[in-house]
């Protein structure tokens, strides 16, 4: 088995999102069956690349540019259906990213295990999508998707506690407030399988974002820092804008984000 970096570096670096997501499955199967036989892989070194590679398809526009559809309508829901599958894959990059870019930092194999696993589900939320996506007559890449999910992973390429603070507990978060809503969508055009899909990717996310809140304590106790204060500035420093209510208070919570961590960035300060 390769070190773990070197497996990070080879999904970052391969553009077709199936195949990409494969790789990804796959090299989290070994990473988990060896350290659930006990072994201590090796992590190693990688040099990722600033941006991971993608398919030809989707266009990707700036984010004020990326056509609106009514979610009601049949091409509204695949719209939507796009969009998450989108974000999925950018999730798959985000979390080896973390991996390959961060491995010169002292951490507990714990975690890595963490963000394997975690970019191993989003592997399959990206697929469960692309499933989605072709049971309704179309694919990945059929409509444009915005370039700016990226920008916070170049943001924070050198600063770990504000990837941390931005990806898993400020975008990743904002999935646990949006997703209810999506199903709802799907519930009421009646799809099934769309609605089973995005059920299972709003329970797994939750974990994603818990590994984000326990990580950045951890380095917060590492450099005796007080979170939330921590975590106030780095979002301020990084993420563009206000974050945006309302809030899944109850998932949150579960995924260790209080109340008084977020509230007060609704407005820049």
């Amino acid at each position: 088995m390769k070190p773990l970096a070197e497996m990070a570096e080879a999904v970052l670096r391969c553009g077709d999102g199936r195949a990409k997501t494969k790789m990804s499955r796959s090299f989290a199967a070994q990473w988990q069956a060896a350290r659930a036989a006990g072994e201590t892989p090796d992590v190693g070194r990688a040099s990722p690349p600033m941006q991971p590679a993608r398919p030809e398809r989707p266009e990707l526009l700036r984010p004020r540019d990326v056509p609106h559809r009514k979610p009601g309508t049949p091409e509204g829901r695949i719209a939507l259906l796009h969009a998450v599958a989108h974000i999925e894959l950018n999730a798959v990059d985000l979390h080896w990213d973390i991996i390959a870019r961060f491995c010169d930092v002292k951490l507990p194999m714990g975690f890595y295990d963490d963000w394997v696993k975690a970019a191993d589900e989003e592997s399959k939320h990206f697929n469960l999508m692309c499933d989605c996506l072709e049971s309704a007559g179309s694919f990945y890449g059929a409509l444009p998707a915005h370039a700016g999910m990226w920008r916070a992973a170049e943001d924070t390429a050198e600063d770990l506690m504000g990837r941390l603070a931005v990806v898993p507990m400020v975008l990743e978060a904002r999935g646990l407030d949006v997703t209810p809503g999506m199903i709802r969508i799907f519930q009421q055009a009646k799809d099934k399988g769309a609605v089973a899909a995005l059920e299972t990717i709003y329970a797994e996310e939750v974990a994603h974002v818990a590994y984000g809140s326990k990580w950045f304590h951890f380095l917060c106790g590492r450099f005796d820092e007080d979170p939330k204060e921590r975590f106030h500035a780095l979002v301020r420093q990084y993420f563009h804008g206000a974050l945006k209510p309302p809030f899944n208070e109850e998932k949150r919570a579960e995924a260790g984000i209080p109340p008084d961590f977020y509230w007060p960035l609704t407005e820049q300060g």
